[in-house]
């Protein structure tokens, strides 16, 4: 099994690292050997350098994620700064636990030292709110640069993280108003409020993990602007202090917001849709039923169904969380009901009309009608007055009624003409064949690559998860896009 697998790849990662791997069902239980060379050995690494470190996994023939677990909990040793010279001066196999053991326990020091309040008060304290779209790797990147980046300056950096499983290691009240400033880098909204009186700086999450240094230096040296929450304020992504501000910080983060949320829809529906074209392909469709691949079986079309319905709501949650960005609980309901009018359109002739003279707007009208809701939520928030005694009813009458009320009709105006430019969007990418398919790929492929997860990649991906939103795509399995920028994201 190991051999079979190393005539596929060199699974030599390079820095002296090797980690073959194979189920089998020999393998009774799952087992990792560990060896090493004093000399080296030319193992065809990928880095072309010799091999003096190997981890063989050998993982029974059903346990599907037993080696991939291994592979994963190595590297996450491996990649600790001097593990892997401390493995390379063992001499006994218990000074090899031994290595493994202290790791882990400092792995556990760690985690404990991050969600332990700080109590130092010899240093200086700066708090921090890490977030990124997805919620899976940015946001703990930056957690792990700032905190480093602070134990290198002698400062406390205290990091709350939200992350897709949610808020980890949450900011005290205390430790807010004992820092000195805050450090909000995030590509989403945030709660914020909290930090209302505070010097604080927003910057996207990137910079993070590319600038600690001079995010922590901009506290200390008292260079950041107060911050100071809306009346009313709950959750909201951070106003951007110095050289990121202006419309197109606020626009990103809204729309960050709202593709956040979107994406899980768009995962689990995307998932369970390619199921049903799998279940088809290994149960056979005639070649005269082609067109009905995804649900020509009874079991395909169920699973269809299920990835549909998720898929359905991918619109409505975009233009819902945008809206929500940008005014909270008021712009929710608007942004959702202009997310569901983009996804199904207005009729031209209102009166008897049928579903063929629908237009709907697509990605586009969502894309515009979440900020559109957002902005009427906002405005409505400012100038709708009442007595206090009724304070209780703007929120949770007024405000839902003329949000939803307004901003249905103003998408009468968005959905037509968007309706005509996503129309014919669809048509062209459609149309796409050949060097000029070929040429897209390669400009969104680049796209997805070229800034490690910055404004351009989002561009793409948030482009290309539109062209999913046209019918046609989830009777046909996605896009020549999707599958392009996937590729391109995925190298």
């Amino acid at each position: 099994g190991i051999m079979n697998r190393e005539a596929q790849t060199s699974t030599g990662l390079g820095d002296g690292i090797a980690m073959p791997h194979s189920k089998n069902a020999a393998v009774k239980e799952a087992t990792v050997l560990f060896a090493k060379s004093a000399k080296g050995v030319d193992y065809e690494s990928l880095d072309g350098q010799s091999t003096d470190l190997f981890f063989m996994i050998a993982a029974p023939d059903g346990a599907n994620d037993t080696h991939l677990a291994a592979l994963a909990e190595l590297s996450k040793y491996l990649m600790k700064d001097g593990f892997a010279d401390k493995l390379r001066q063992v001499t006994s196999p218990d000074e090899v636990i031994a290595t493994f053991d202290a790791a882990e326990e400092e792995n556990k020091a760690e985690a404990a030292s991050k969600a332990a309040p700080v109590t130092d008060d010899d240093k200086p304290l700066v708090v921090a709110v890490t977030a990124c779209t997805t919620g899976i790797a940015h946001t703990y990147m930056a957690e792990e640069a700032l905190i480093k980046q602070g134990q290198e300056m002698g400062v406390n950096v205290r990091v709350e993280t939200n992350g897709a499983s949610g808020v980890g290691t949450p900011l005290t009240a205390d430790e807010i108003k004992r820092a000195k400033g805050v450090i909000v880098v995030a590509d989403k909204a945030v709660e914020m409020p909290r930090f209302d009186g505070k010097p604080l700086i927003s910057r996207p999450v990137a910079e993070g993990i590319k600038k600690p240094e001079e995010l922590i230096n901009t506290i200390l040296d008292g260079k950041a602007e107060t911050y100071h929450a809306a009346a009313g304020e709950a959750s909201t992504a951070a106003s951007d202090s110095g050289e990121k501000t202006g419309l197109g910080a606020a626009f990103y983060k809204h729309l960050m917001s709202g593709v956040s949320q979107m994406l899980p829809f768009v995962i689990g529906g995307g998932i369970i849709t390619a199921i049903s074209f799998l279940i088809d392909n290994f149960m056979g469709v005639p070649q005269s039923h082609l067109s009905d691949l995804g649900h020509y079986h009874a079991a395909a079309a169920i699973f269809n169904q299920i990835g549909g319905a998720a898929f359905f709501f991918m619109l409505p949650i975009l233009a819902g969380y945008i809206a929500y960005s940008i005014a909270e609980k008021p712009g929710l309901v608007a942004g959702v009901t202009a997310g569901y009018i983009a996804k199904v359109g207005y009729a031209i002739n209102m009166i008897g009309a049928d579903e063929s003279k629908l237009i709907p707007s697509g990605f586009l009208g969502a894309l515009v009608g979440g900020f559109l809701a957002g902005g009427v939520a906002l405005l409505l928030k400012k100038y709708v007055k009442v007595p206090r005694s009724l304070e209780g009813i703007k929120s949770i009458l007024l405000l839902p009624l003329l949000g939803v009320g307004i901003t249905g009709f103003l998408m009468l105006l968005v959905n037509v003409p968007m309706g005509a430019i996503n129309t014919a969007l669809s048509n062209f990418l459609e149309g796409l064949s050949g060097s000029s398919a070929l040429l897209l790929g390669l400009i969104v492929g680049a796209m997805m690559a070229i800034d490690m997860g910055g404004p351009f990649n989002k561009a793409a991906y948030v482009f290309a998860t539109g062209t999913l939103a046209d019918p046609n795509a989830l009777a046909h399995g996605g896009t020549v896009v999707m599958a392009a920028v996937m590729a391109g994201g995925m190298v």
